[in-house]
């Protein structure tokens, strides 16, 4: 009597532990896990976890090792005899690193040495800020020196005014050494000021030590190319987009081979994320968008022999492979996500197509939740084409009740939209608080081939707004839906869509929230400090008035101009370090909305940029984001 007494109590603790949801507090409780790399004894994943401290409002970090095979972590101080160091040369003479370098005066100061109190900064070009810095005329570039203390580097870049890692999320990947350590390769963008602001051209560049002769490996291709890496059989490897000043371009995996360039993905219908090549130089494995998830592929590398290229996807299942971390003689070491879970550790089988996963970070502490169901779906488009729409449902759904519902819209606008974990706009956590979340791969997503990709630029307004309404016209069809209580949230390319439909919703919805959106293309053209993007993206500028693709950006297109057709509440975040959607954009939408009449209300966090980064800024906000849907839907 006593033992099942004991057992039913039992059950009845885990089935009340199990009815948890997520919140903001425990979200940012997670740990955030960055894998490393494999230990040179080829035992041990070596991985990071980032653990937010709301209190101290900023994060605390650990290194951990964890056996290949499975097991327990073992926390470790530091990486520097267990992992490979990339930046030491292959013979082990030489360290190559990077740093900032004054180049350029910019402020009063160093124009009036006499004046060291002005705080004026001179431009004669653009490129004068970017994403959430101001250029003070420092500059990142590479160094190399003997691989011993004491000894001094040398700039390889000596005198130029251009950043080697790329700013702003460069990192010492834009920069290896070639197998022989005679030459140096690096990403540069060798463009300055308003050159730069127009451009998207960086290449692949060879330092040669010996000569200190430095040459262009790509001077031809007029795009991104980026992610230099050396095969096996030390053939240069990177990743090419084709057109300047296209950012969200086709991204192909090219080889250097005998001074030929082969393009292994040039008839693949796709766009590829990052990549790595197999032990054997016999093939290159790479993550792409695919249906609204991202997954692992490989493709063959034909050398001299005449095998066709293929593609090949060796992954499917409703999650994303992220990060790319090292090969076994079996396994190939991933990260996966899925809207429920955050970023672990995983080991995938080439030969089996099975998976194990190996760190548990957050197992724990999901196995106390009450997770949200995601529902892949396909809505038949106004032009006749088929997308595909993920339905998150709430923790514990049920089908006999109705639910308020929300049009997530995505940002980029070529963003894929998968099963992505993400820290501020959580779909997870938007189900958990009682809202059914409607994510639709509209136009403008990767992973539904290039086309599809293609069609939003230049067409902002077009037919992606339509295929936002079918997507929640056919969700809202059901029982479940409350069609009384829909809302429309979204940030970046999302908040100018929310900015969009709220002047031509015809009464859909009954809220809406934009963070940092773009409100007035016009002015977005004559703020935003990537001019290259407006310039693909809008089709030109607002004084060519004889463009008439550019001229419909600016008027049909532009949310200002619907703003008198506005008619229900709105909330307005923006980041005061947001140079890409610069403040002014927000600014202008919460004036409009207040001078109209409308229930508004602006979210203004001085100190970020287009993202939520603080700890307590980012509950701020998640408190924010469901209290105006509290007061209005």
């Amino acid at each position: 009597m006593k033992k099942t007494l004991f057992i039913s109590l039992v059950m009845i603790s885990l089935n009340t532990m199990a009815q948890n949801t997520m919140t903001p507090e425990l979200l940012w409780k997670l740990g955030r896990v960055t894998p490393l790399g494999i230990s040179l004894d080829g035992k041990n994943v070596i991985y990071k976890v980032s653990t937010p401290s709301v209190l101290d409002n900023k994060s605390e970090s650990k290194m951990y090792a964890l056996p290949l095979q499975g097991g327990n972590p073992t926390e470790i101080k530091d990486t520097k005899d267990i992992l490979k160091d990339k930046n030491i040369s292959p013979d082990g003479k030489y360290v190559m690193y990077h740093e900032e370098v004054k180049v350029e005066k910019v402020h009063g100061k160093d124009f009036y040495p006499e004046l060291q109190k002005s705080e004026v900064q001179i431009y004669d070009g653009l490129n004068y800020r970017h994403w959430d810095t101001w250029n003070e005329g420092k500059y990142n570039h590479v160094f190399f020196k003997e691989n011993k203390d004491g000894t001094l580097g040398i700039d390889i870049q000596e005198g130029e005014n251009f950043d080697s890692p790329q700013k702003p999320f460069g990192g010492d990947e834009d920069y290896i050494w070639s197998p022989d350590s005679k030459n140096i390769y690096y990403v540069c963008k060798k463009k300055a000021g308003t050159e730069y602001a127009i451009s998207t051209n960086t290449n692949i560049f060879e330092y040669n030590l010996e000569s200190k002769k430095t040459t262009n490996i790509t001077e031809e291709n007029q795009g991104y190319d980026t992610t230099p890496q050396f095969s096996p059989s030390g053939n240069l490897t990177w990743l090419q987009m084709k057109r300047d000043g296209y950012e969200a371009d086709k991204n192909d995996i090219i080889v250097l081979f005998k001074g030929i360039k082969i393009n292994l993905t040039a008839n693949w219908d796709g766009t590829v994320d990052h990549y790595m090549w197999s032990a054997d130089g016999k093939k290159v494995y790479f993550v792409a968008p695919i249906d609204g998830t991202k997954q692992l592929f490989e493709v063959n590398f034909p050398g001299a022999t005449r095998i066709a290229i293929t593609v090949r996807q060796l992954t499917e299942g409703d999650f994303d492979v992220n990060d790319l971390i090292g090969l076994t003689s079996k396994n190939i070491l991933v990260t996966r996500t899925d809207m429920n879970h955050a970023s672990e550790i995983y080991s995938y089988n080439l030969s089996k197509n099975t998976w194990k996963q190996l760190s548990n970070v957050n197992t724990a502490t999901y196995s106390t939740l009450a997770l949200s169901k995601t529902e892949k779906r396909y809505v038949n488009t106004t032009d006749g084409k088929k997308m595909l729409v993920w339905v998150v449902l709430p923790p514990n759904f049920d089908a006999s009740k109705k639910y308020p519902t929300l049009l997530y819209c995505q940002g980029g606008p070529q963003s894929a939209l998968t099963q992505f974990y993400s820290y501020r706009w959580n779909l997870q956590l938007m189900a958990a608080n009682g809202y059914i979340v409607v994510a639709p791969n509209r136009r403008g997503m990767p992973g539904h081939g290039v086309a599809w990709n293609e069609e939003i630029s230049k067409d902002w307004g077009g037919q992606v707004m339509d295929d936002y309404l079918s997507a929640i016209d056919a969700v809202a069809k059901e029982n479940y839906v409350d069609k009384t209580r829909l809302g429309c949230v979204g940030a970046s390319y999302g908040g100018y869509s929310v900015f969009y439909l709220a002047g031509i919703h015809n009464n859909r919805f009954k809220t809406f929230i934009a963070h940092d959106g773009v409100y007035n293309t016009q002015s977005m053209f004559g703020t935003t400090e990537e001019v290259f993007f407006s310039n693909w993206d809008f089709g030109g500028a607002y004084w060519e008035k004889n463009n008439a693709t550019a001229q419909k950006t600016y008027t049909t297109f532009n949310p200002m101009n619907l703003v008198e057709k506005w008619n229900k509440p709105i909330l307005i975040i923006q980041g005061g370090k947001d140079f890409r959607v610069p403040i002014g954009q927000g600014q202008e939408a919460f004036q409009a909305a207040q001078l109209r009449g409308l229930k508004s209300r602006f979210v203004y966090f001085p100190e970020e940029n287009h993202w939520v980064l603080k700890p307590q800024n980012a509950l701020v906000w998640q408190t924010e984001f469901f209290k105006w849907l509290k007061e209005t839907l």
